[in-house]
């Protein structure tokens, strides 16, 4: 019998997407003001970017909890492929998980960088007896301490009593001989180290290890990645923090091009090796729904590469 050769085509080599997005939550997702998906859009193009190949991962100081049930069922009914996968790192990089068209998968936790169990129920008791008609502990983090401003009080008489108790936020850790810092002020321990950050947002202040990070958020990012897939030609991060810019740090310093998206711009755009991209004077989850949708036509072949800054670009 003769040798039989097969005239198959070889299989051809899987496409790089021509996208990546490593996106924070609130803000640009997420609206701060009702904390939930508040702009439909914004679901139906996630889920179709997915569906198009796309890497989307959510990178974001929340916990898993408020992501499986704010912005996971949004997804589901906008509709994810089989076979489909987005990935969620949560509380800047203590915890992880991935979410298919099944829903969320078992969420993956890095105990060693939780906040020492006896300062986080002194600070729910210090909310409870002094802040609570402000603030809510939220319960539902993991590693972190977040204390969050209810939504029924304005935004002014939040931002008003935030200092105060970021301060006994401090005294708390202080008594204990830990080192904690709060925006570049330093409170070291007997050593001259400091272990743990007081991190405060426009709706909340974030007790955490100093080695969370965005930056940690987007090296878990890549490790959930790793080997599913060709990694994307170029990625966007997207933001409404200074914090946020760590997650195009980490990728430029890695070698990727980035480009990052400020949707909060007015404190000020720091210079950068890369190009960072505002909406014009659209801002939070409308500044969001704008990217998103234009990414959406970008990847169907509806725009081009320049017709993603119909919005301003500062170097």
């Amino acid at each position: 019998m003769g040798t039989v050769t097969s005239s198959a085509p070889a299989a051809s080599p899987v496409r790089a997407p021509i996208l990546g997005l490593l996106l924070d939550v609130d803000g640009p997702i997420a609206s701060p003001v009702s904390r939930s998906i508040a702009i439909p859009s914004i679901a139906t193009d996630l889920a179709r970017l997915a569906n198009a190949g796309i890497p989307i991962v959510f990178n974001t100081g929340r916990s898993d909890d408020f992501i499986q049930r704010e912005v996971v069922p949004p997804l589901l009914a906008a509709g994810i492929d089989e076979g489909v996968t987005l990935y969620a790192v949560c509380e800047k990089g203590a915890s992880w998980f991935t979410i298919t068209r099944d829903g969320a998968s078992e969420v993956s936790v890095d105990a060693s960088l939780a906040v020492p169990e006896d300062y986080a129920r002194e600070i729910e008791q210090l909310v409870a007896t002094k802040y609570e008609r402000f603030v809510f502990f939220d319960h539902t983090k993991r590693a972190m301490v977040s204390v969050e401003q209810r939504t029924d009080v304005a935004s002014a008489d939040y931002l008003a009593i935030q200092p105060d108790f970021d301060a006994d936020a401090i005294r708390a850790f202080v008594a204990r001989g830990l080192g904690v810092s709060r925006e570049g002020a330093r409170f070291p321990d007997a050593n001259d180290g400091v272990q743990w950050r007081i991190d405060p947002t426009i709706i909340s202040t974030d007790i955490e290890s100093v080695k969370l990070g965005k930056d940690l958020g987007a090296e878990r990012a890549f490790a959930l990645l790793e080997g599913t897939r060709p990694l994307p030609l170029e990625w966007r991060t997207v933001g409404d923090s200074r914090s946020d810019y760590a997650m195009a740090d980490w990728l430029h310093e890695h070698g990727h091009t980035v480009s990052h998206v400020d949707v909060r711009p007015r404190d000020g755009i720091p210079e950068k090796p890369y190009a960072v991209l505002t909406a014009g004077d659209l801002i939070h989850d409308d500044a969001g729904a704008a990217f998103l949708e234009r990414w959406t036509r970008m990847v169907s072949g509806d725009s081009t590469d320049d017709d993603e800054v119909g919005v301003d670009e500062a170097a």
